[in-house]
């Protein structure tokens, strides 16, 4: 096995107590290697290196892509270009640096995090039994939000995180369960497979898939009249001004009817734009906004252009078209396996002027799966990152996504 690049330091566990006490601007000062600008990748592994006790990094070649045991094995963030380059994933310093647990949801950031679903309905993980469904009574498990996973094996270019718990949803029923997730680096043979086509010259990236696992460890089966879970990963990115997201979907006639854009209120015409077949999403966390693809119209892709930084950003999720896929949506619902397997949330100003953000997120979503007990759903995503010349990644987002980014630039 080669070396795994885990940080583990008590000098770090001391750091963490005493940024507590200093100022913001202290605690990024502490945290930091004023050799990277902020932004960079090597500014935020520092951050998070000096901030958390179990960060685990990825490399190969200029590929880096890092990773924390404390906070559910997630994937914080990468870079195409080393150090130096940009840092693709969206991170909440102030609450990192602060140590502090709030309610509700602990928005730490990264660009994939495990999460399981439904959030609300008859069968969420997020709202207790008898309670409305509103932001005060939501409450995101610590399962998937603030408890650490435990390292199975680790090397230079993978890491397989494990967790055994329990969990209970609205209706009464408690889930025994084992989580594994497995974050896989991927060199350019593997992500040419994945993508089915050459990367083309002047192009750099960095790609990884993960390979997430729930195994019913209970004594009884999990059953869709009592409630059914999915695996959730969500990503957080950075946005500009100049952000699009870009998801493909099956131009059949009737495919308005299977796009949902009004998770928060109706996402406004000049916000959203769907064609026949594509769709085009304003992403500059500056409006609060959600929407939803069913297994019936989606196709297992998604992506983002950052025209400000030249970054193409692309998803690959699995899509089962027969599948049963959890309903999200905050009421008792008539249909609660009719759900979406891809969304995309642009952050912005809640109601009452607060904000989580900004950021914007690309997310997927396994079926739900009657398991017996002993019996093990998996589900894989492919995250990948395209830097470099424009005329490169214009005709690598034409073969992925079928849009001309000329034309999606001028909407």
């Amino acid at each position: 096995m080669k070396k795994m690049n885990l940080y583990i330091s008590a000098v770090a566990i001391a750091a963490i107590v005493t940024a507590c006490n200093q100022p913001a601007d202290k605690q990024e000062k502490l945290a930091t290697d004023s050799s990277f600008a902020k932004g960079s990748y090597g500014y935020d592994a520092a951050f998070i290196k000096h901030h958390t006790s179990k960060t685990l990094e990825l490399t190969n070649g200029n590929a880096k892509v890092l990773l924390s045991a404390d906070y559910e094995g997630r994937v914080m963030t990468s870079s195409a270009n080393g150090d130096s380059g940009v840092s693709f994933g969206w991170l909440n310093y102030n609450l990192i640096s602060s140590g502090k647990k709030v309610e509700h949801f602990n928005a730490f950031g990264g660009e994939e995090r495990f999460w399981l679903g439904p959030e609300g309905g008859q069968y969420s993980l997020y709202f207790k039994k008898g309670d409305s469904f509103n932001v005060a009574h939501w409450q995101v498990p610590a399962l998937v939000d603030t408890e650490p996973y435990d390292v199975a094996s680790a090397d230079s270019t993978q890491a397989t995180f494990s967790k055994d718990a329990s969990i209970t949803n609205y209706s009464g029923k408690n889930f025994t369960l084992n989580i594994t997730r497995k974050v896989q680096l991927l060199d350019k043979s593997s992500l040419e497979q994945k993508l089915k086509t050459n990367i083309p010259a002047g192009v750099q990236y960095v790609a990884f898939e993960t390979d997430n696992q729930l195994k019913n460890t209970g004594v009884t089966a999990w059953t869709k009249d009592s409630g059914l879970l999915s695996i959730w990963l969500l990503g957080q990115f950075t946005p500009t001004e100049e952000t699009k997201v870009i998801i493909p979907f099956s131009g059949q006639k009737d495919a308005r009817n299977f796009i949902t854009d009004n998770y928060f209120g109706k996402i406004p015409a000049e916000r959203l734009l769907v064609k026949d077949s594509v769709l085009y999403f304003r992403c500059d966390g500056k409006s609060r906004g959600k929407l939803g693809l069913s297994p019936v119209v989606a196709k297992p892709i998604a992506g983002s252009y950052d025209f400000k930084k030249n970054v193409l950003t692309i998803l690959i999720p699995q899509v089962d078209k027969t599948g049963d896929y959890v309903n999200s949506k905050w009421e008792i619902q008539k249909q609660p396996y009719k759900g979406d397997v891809i969304n995309s949330y642009n952050d912005g100003p809640m109601a009452d002027g607060t904000q989580l953000g900004p950021f914007y997120e690309i997310e997927s979503s396994s079926s739900a799966k009657a398991l017996k007990p002993g019996e093990v759903q998996e589900y894989k995503q492919t995250t990948c990152h395209f830097q470099g010349d424009y005329a490169a990644l214009s005709a690598l987002a034409k073969q992925l996504l079928g849009v001309d980014l000329d034309e999606v630039k001028k909407w």
